[in-house]
């Protein structure tokens, strides 16, 4: 889960600091409130992942959303199978 991107941005520099070369994170849930667009956009991050659980209220060319569509189709399908 990423709220404000706030921990997760001074990870990401912290981590660079120590010789990484690029930070990517992934998380299933972006929350992305308050100055989140704005700390992702200022980090070091390369990338950020999420799915679309939670719907993105604006782009960002550092995130990159996921769709979960397929994934509950299936387990819908595969469900009702049974």
């Amino acid at each position: 889960l990423v709220d404000t991107a706030g921990t997760m941005c001074k990870a990401a520099q912290i981590i660079m600091d120590k010789g990484a070369t690029s930070v990517r994170a992934i998380a299933t849930h972006g929350v992305l409130s308050g100055k989140a667009y704005e700390n992702i956009e200022n980090s070091v991050l390369s990338e950020l992942v999420i799915t679309d659980t939670i719907p993105v209220s604006q782009e960002s060319s550092k995130i990159k959303v996921l769709t979960v569509a397929d994934l509950f189709a299936f387990i819908i399908l595969t469900k009702h199978k049974l």
